[in-house]
């Protein structure tokens, strides 16, 4: 009877500090990818920041220098850097943020 109440505990406390946490911040990532547009600033997985200038099914045709546009997958944005404010300071919004809470001063 014991063993069964800590194998309940067990299995409450992987769900609430894993599976729980992980399902949030992969429907934070899912609703960054799909609200890129044409214009965003965005910073792909790779470490590589570019303008969006075109917007395609699962592609994006991103502008990384002056005439330089290069095709990436729509999964490989990392996050989404927001127009700044008039205070002056930017914000991203992370897609891989690991508490799946929101936009991240920078």
């Amino acid at each position: 009877m014991i063993i069964a109440l800590y194998l309940v505990i067990l299995v409450a406390a992987f769900y609430f500090l894993i599976v729980r946490p992980q399902r949030r911040q992969q429907q934070f990532r899912r609703q960054v990818i799909a609200a890129v547009q044409v214009d965003d600033e965005i910073i792909t997985s790779g470490g590589v920041f570019g303008r969006v200038v075109g917007v395609e099914d699962d592609l994006l045709e991103v502008e990384i220098a002056d005439g330089v546009v290069v095709k990436i997958a729509r999964g490989a944005v990392q996050s989404r850097i927001l127009p700044e404010p008039a205070s002056g300071s930017g914000e991203i919004e992370a897609a891989d943020d690991a508490d799946g809470g929101g936009d991240e001063a920078q």
